[in-house]
């Protein structure tokens, strides 16, 4: 029994990995009235991340057919029973994390994020790169109606990956911020760390994302394809922080000397290789070296909340649904977002 909806279809257009390896193929989906705990959601804008990618190639075993797409916007068309945080025409959108269990020891701390049991959208249940999508009510942030959803949609995981890294690490004031790669979550971090008064670096491995860089807030630019990027953030007194934003496990590891006393190097775009690490390097100068996932539905309202009053913007290239194969192989060329507008 629902609780409210607006008129729907009977079924609906979604793109879905099949089989391993596959490539994404159009699916006609049936409709389903949400349960106690679901809605669903009309989408406006999904956005597409390179996580996605793991569900083809095998590398995240999923549960095939699956419908991709974490960084979702859109609007409320039905709400199951008894539903208590959203109702019908409410702008709304859902990231990766898809809701907790409320059980495990993780969940009983308030961290709801580690939760052993969570759902993963696009992953663990059916994701956006589809006209509806279906959600559990817990894991879903209120979207202001005045933002773009095609803009917003990448705040969902990119832009809370970026956010969570900067405001959860304790830095002090103007602090030196590097970021390593300026792509879909990199040009993000730039404006956020910029927004949030630090002294930004951007690094590169190539000179042409140079005035780009400068223009959403780094002060100094390095290209690492001239200049060993370690030793140009030592001769700037260290980075407190260097966020890693694209996989070069080997570029990754030279950059531990380019930290402070005290200094941290947090992952935030990750894939299987490993990296070998000086322990005496960490040891001496007191390095971290820190993980973090992307974040709640209330770090995603904070996030756009501060995305929102400093103009914060994600640079996007837009793709109607029946693009979304196109869309799916522009993700590592967009500037810097490829975004499926159903």
């Amino acid at each position: 029994m629902v609780t409210s909806a607006l008129p729907h279809p009977t079924s609906f257009a979604a793109f879905a990995f099949n089989e391993r390896g596959g490539d994404l193929q159009k699916i006609s989906t049936p409709w389903k009235d949400p349960q106690v705990g679901t809605i669903v959601i009309k989408v406006l804008a999904c956005g597409i991340c390179a996580t996605d990618l793991t569900i083809a190639n095998g590398a995240f075993p999923v549960p095939l057919p699956r419908v991709p797409g974490h960084e979702i916007v859109g609007d409320v068309v039905a709400v199951g029973p008894q539903e208590k945080l959203w109702k019908v025409g409410d702008r709304v959108g859902v990231g990766c994390h898809g809701g907790y269990c409320s059980r495990c020891k993780r969940c009983r701390v308030g961290d709801f994020i580690t939760c052993e049991e969570q759902d993963l959208v696009g992953m663990l249940s059916d994701g956006g790169y589809a006209e509806y999508v279906t959600v559990r009510s817990e894991a879903v942030a209120a979207v202001p109606r005045d933002l773009d959803p095609a803009e917003t949609a990448p705040l969902f995981c990119a832009g809370v990956t970026v956010f969570n890294g900067l405001r959860t690490v304790n830095l002090p004031a103007g602090a030196t911020v590097a970021v390593q790669g300026i792509g879909g979550l990199g040009h993000l971090a730039i404006q956020f760390a910029h927004a949030m008064g630090y002294r930004t670096v951007a690094l590169s491995s190539g000179p042409d994302k140079e005035d780009l860089a400068r223009r959403l807030g780094a002060v100094e630019y390095v290209d690492g394809s001239k200049t060993d990027q370690a030793e140009a953030l030592r001769n700037m007194g260290g980075a407190k922080l260097i966020m890693c934003t694209a996989t070069a496990p080997e570029a990754t590891k030279k950059l531990i000397k380019g930290l402070d006393v005290d200094g941290t190097l947090l992952l935030l775009a990750v894939d299987n290789q490993e990296f070998g690490v000086s322990p005496l390097a960490l040891v001496r100068q007191r390095y971290s070296i820190r993980g973090l996932p992307n974040g709640t539905a209330q770090d995603i309202e904070d996030c756009i909340a501060f995305a929102k009053l400093h103009n914060i913007k994600a640079m996007v290239e837009r793709f109607p649904l029946e693009m979304t194969p196109e869309a799916f192989q522009r993700r590592e060329h967009a500037r810097f977002r490829a975004v499926i507008v159903p």
